[in-house]
């Protein structure tokens, strides 16, 4: 490439970041890249960059991690207690997923939205996820969403999990132990993230065939400008659908905390992923919390099914990198 064409590629650049900024209150720089993890030929650096940059040293991914831990060790009840159906147990889990996902996408619809702790720092959209109108029950965004996540979301939520522990507790679930196999203990967290990744990206395209959109994941498109709430706020059949990937753990060898991971990953997750800005601000402190990627597939309906752990959406053409260069706005 001569100095003069490699100038003009830069301009041009520079161009389509200014176009897409006039949409945008806020974006990372563009293109945006998937993990380096499938790119080929392997970059072993980069690699490793990425997966310290998702596991260390205290990001989203490891306060699942503790989450998960913790709730195994001090809340749960034990295996014996949970070899039957028993209103008791069961309430006790509905509670506790209840009081996690309010507490948590409250606080963040409070910090970002409310008290607007942080400004517009971070922030992709400049409108607020609390838009109203008819097609919002109670004619309300907020309101909708909080309805839908809660009554729906956090109920089939707690079936699945409950009957996880079924599982676990009658030996239909295969369980493996840190001592009893070390590598595969922790080599199955991360790959927890691939098959989330797969299994998301298929139910999703399936979600977008236009009768399932408009009977049921219509409800979760309403949201245009997302927020904390936004994330879970599905029609119950979404929420059956989604949530299904929690079943491999009856299929796949692993821990009762490889499990709670997981369903935190599918539900909580969904509060940060959605909240609308890329990296919360406390203090001196920052954490990325959302991907524009997925911001994206919120503008523009037809592109970025999947996530940026697995190229799905690159390997069979349905991926936006946040230009206008992809085509779709």
């Amino acid at each position: 490439m001569t100095t003069e064409a490699g100038n003009s590629e830069v301009c041009k650049d520079i161009l389509i970041q200014a176009g897409e900024s006039k949409s945008w209150n806020w974006h990372p720089d563009l293109p945006i890249q998937y993990s380096p993890i499938f790119s080929f030929p392997p970059k072993p650096s980069a690699i490793l960059r990425w997966i310290a940059s998702a596991w260390l040293p205290l990001t989203e991914l490891t306060c699942y991690l503790l989450l998960a831990i913790a709730t195994w060790y001090l809340v749960q009840p034990s295996l014996q207690d949970t070899t039957t159906v028993e209103v008791g147990w069961i309430a006790a889990v509905w509670l506790r997923n209840i009081l996690m996902m309010t507490a948590i996408a409250t606080v963040l619809h409070l910090w970002l939205y409310s008290w607007r702790m942080q400004g517009d720092q971070f922030r992709y959209m400049r409108t607020s996820p609390t838009a109203a109108g008819s097609k919002f029950l109670g004619g309300q965004q907020l309101r909708d969403n909080v309805f839908y996540t809660l009554a729906s979301g956090v109920t089939i939520w707690t079936a699945y999990e409950c009957l996880m522990w079924l599982a676990y507790a009658n030996g239909v679930a295969p369980v493996v132990t840190l001592t009893g196999n070390p590598v595969w203990f922790v080599l199955w967290f991360p790959l927890i993230g691939i098959w989330y990744s797969f299994h998301f990206y298929w139910v999703h395209r399936f979600l977008h065939w236009q009768p399932m959109y408009r009977r049921f994941h219509s409800v979760h498109h309403r949201n245009i400008t997302i927020g904390p709430w936004s994330g879970f706020s599905m029609h119950p059949v979404e929420h059956l659908l989604y949530l299904s990937s929690l079943l491999i753990h009856i299929v796949v060898p692993s821990h009762p905390v490889h499990m709670l991971f997981h369903v935190y990953w599918l539900t909580l997750a969904t509060a940060t992923s959605h909240s609308g800005y890329e990296a919360l601000v406390v203090g001196d402190g920052r954490t990325t919390i959302a991907t524009f990627f997925h911001q994206l597939h919120h503008r523009y309906f037809t592109c970025n099914y999947g996530n940026l752990e697995l190229p799905m959406d690159r390997w069979f053409g349905s991926f936006h990198d946040g230009t206008r260069r992809a085509g779709r706005g």
